[in-house]
Formats: C-alpha cells, structure tokens, sequence
C-alpha cells in the first residue's frame, strides 16, 4: 500500500514571542502538515516551542525532530512529553535519536559515548518512555494512549532494528556520521539502509511511517547552477550523481514532485521534511503533491 504524502518543516531557526508564532502560522497556511523543532544547543528548546506552535495553529501535528536522548532523563522526559501532548490537544509526535553532535556534549557537561553505547542509552530511554507513559497511574498522563507516536531516527543497523521494534515513524537520513564530519549517502547507499531496515520490519502488524530530511530544496530552472555549492562535500560524483542524491530537491516545482513521487516508489519515503529557510520555497510542491 502506497503511504500518502505528508510534509514536515523543521524550525531551525530560533525566533521569539509573536515572530515565532507567525511563523508557525504561515506553516499551516503553506500545507505543511507537521510543525517540528530540533534539540540542538543555540536553537529553541523544544517543548515549549511546540506549545507556542500549537497556540498559534489548528491543523498541523507537532514533534521533536530530534531530541538528543542524552540531554534527558527518562521520567523527566516522560513528563515533557506527557504534558505538552495534554497541552496540545494530543497533537504531539515525539522523535528521538543518539545525538551525534560532540561539541554539544562537551558544552552541556555531559559525556560523549561510544556509539554502541548512545544506542545502548537509545533503546533503555525509549524502554523507560514506554513503561511511564503507559502506566494509567502515571501523572501527567498524555492526551493520546498509550503514548504520543514515536519516531526514531538514524541509519546504523540497531537504531533501525529499534526502530522496526518499536517506532511509529523511522527517520532516515541523507549522511552518515564519520571521524571527519558527516558523509553524504548516495541513493544506491540509501537503498542499502532502507533494505537493511525493511528486513528488520519483515515481522511488523503494520509498516510504519519512513521519512526523509530534505537538506536542500531549490525551485529553478537551472538544477546544475543550484546544486554546484555541494561539489566540495561531494568531488567524487558527477554532478548527475549530485542531482540524484536523495537529500536534495532541486528542479521547477512540477519536477521536483516527480522526483519525490519516484523516491518514495523507490524507499518508500511519504513523509518528508524540510528546514524552515526552504519552507516558502518547498509550498508549490506540497501543491503538487496534495492528495497524492
């Protein structure tokens, strides 16, 4: 069964009070059918963001995207996420990953562990949410039972099977952690992690939702001119390899919709999410796409 579109805009960047709200509000009014924000330190702190994005809107569906498990404690957390889910008339999704950000960690005093071990703290936090938010007795309860959906991002092996396992939502992304920075996949890469996940899932009731992070999105008639500032992070491809990367969105808005209806015929991507200096460029195509 083929999933229909649903489009997400990651606030990244920070804004205060009314400013704020309208933002969130010309979100609603281009489509977008998920308002989320990030949990980086310099940006917004993500619960009362989205509460404030829930006050200043009446459609859309409110998320993380992502919290940093380690920036939490779990039964802190539970009750975050239990209280803005009642806050927002239970419009709340709740994404979750390992943070991969090292500086972030040395500046909020905490350690920076292996990567087993962030998906090792992964799997007990999602564990911990799961039995405080089911728990009846649990206060606050949140507005949707057991729990709001979860969607768990990451490319490595046990995140995915953790997602498969547990998640409503799995979140890929176009890069992949290295020693030097942040690796670009290619679509034949991502092929690969989609796969690897999909066998993870073979035993699931219902498929869950796959997402995407587009990390550019260029409405023109000149795709080569628009992707040429990527050619450092990518000399070895050619540039229609560039093009063909899964994390970018380039062409006139009728074309980049059929590539995203390819893409998600090809990896099975129907939720997908911008970041908010895209937002007003990316609304023609959510034209393009509604009801698809």
């Amino acid at each position: 069964m083929t999933r229909p579109f649903r489009f997400g805009v990651n606030m990244v960047t920070p804004d205060a009070g009314e400013v704020w709200r309208r933002r969130c509000a010309r979100a609603e009014e281009l489509g977008y059918d998920v308002i989320l924000v990030p949990d980086h330190l310099g940006m917004v702190a993500p619960f009362p963001a989205l509460v404030a994005a829930a006050e200043a809107t009446e459609r859309p569906r409110l998320g993380t995207f992502v919290l940093n498990t380690a920036f939490w404690n779990p039964a802190l957390l539970a009750r975050e996420i239990a209280t803005t889910d009642a806050l927002t008339g239970g419009r709340l999704e709740v994404g979750i990953g390992t943070g991969y950000v090292r500086e972030e960690h040395d500046r909020a005093g905490l350690e920076f562990l292996p990567p087993r071990e962030r998906v090792d703290l992964l799997r007990r936090t999602v564990d911990e949410l799961d039995r405080f938010l089911a728990d009846d007795t649990h206060l606050p309860r949140p507005a949707q039972r057991p729990r709001p959906p979860l969607l768990i991002a990451g490319n490595g092996d046990r995140v995915l099977r953790l997602a498969a396992e547990r998640a409503e939502i799995a979140a890929f992304t176009g890069g992949r952690s290295t020693e030097d920075g942040i690796r670009v996949l290619t679509a034949e890469e991502l092929d690969e992690r989609v796969a690897a996940y999909q066998g993870f899932a073979a035993g699931r009731a219902e498929p869950a939702e796959l997402n995407l992070l587009l990390q550019l999105v260029t409405v023109t008639t000149d795709p080569e001119a628009a992707v040429q500032g990527l050619r450092p992070l990518v000399p070895d491809l050619s540039e229609a390899e560039i093009l063909d990367l899964p994390l970018i969105a380039v062409g006139t808005a009728k074309e980049i919709a059929a590539l995203l209806r390819e893409r998600r015929a090809r990896f099975g991507f129907s939720y997908l999410t911008v970041l908010d200096p895209y937002m007003e460029a990316f609304a023609p195509v959510i034209e393009e796409l509604r009801g698809d």
